[in-house]
């Protein structure tokens, strides 16, 4: 069952990064983009790792692709690039892309990962929500506010001017 998953998780990560790349909209480009950072934290909870999936979804689909797909949509329609078609460089990224996956593939098999054991105890989740409310409090109130201002920068440069009417345009 587990490598039913672990190939349906593989199909959905790597379809969905496929199409990050190669969508004309930037916003489906964001939202495959979701789609696998999501599928990457489906491979956490396979490695019995909830706590860094659900980190995952939070952090990553839930902040940062929420945060890129709302710039893609309030930056004015100029600024967004023009995407040149060009047959020779959409094969050429094909083809770097399957020499990296099988270099990065020898270096993983050759790794000898199957025989690591560990005698560590597992982490309990008590310890770690304790530890970030109580030492990390100062960098998560941090981070939160320059989320917030990173929002709020995004607001005021995607207000325009109309020049003809002098009026602004939210």
């Amino acid at each position: 069952m587990a490598d039913v998953a672990f190939l349906a998780l593989t199909v959905i990560t790597i379809g969905s990064a496929i199409a990050a790349l190669e969508m004309r909209s930037l916003i489906y480009g964001s939202i495959a983009l979701m789609g696998t950072l999501g599928g990457i934290a489906g491979f956490f909870l396979l490695l019995d790792a909830p706590f860094v999936a659900l980190f995952q979804l939070a952090v990553y689909v839930g902040s940062i692709a929420v945060l890129i797909l709302f710039t893609v949509m309030l930056v004015k329609r100029e600024l967004i690039f023009k995407k040149i078609e060009d047959k020779r460089r959409k094969f050429a990224g094909i083809g770097l892309m399957l020499v990296l996956m099988v270099a990065l593939g020898a270096v993983f098999v050759d790794s000898g990962i199957k025989t690591m054991t560990t005698d560590e105890p597992s982490v309990n989740f008590r310890d770690i929500g304790a530890d970030f409310v109580t030492y990390y409090w100062p960098a998560l109130i941090l981070m939160g506010l320059i989320l917030a201002g990173s929002v709020t920068g995004a607001l005021v440069l995607a207000r325009r001017v109309d020049e003809e009417n002098d009026q602004r345009i939210n």
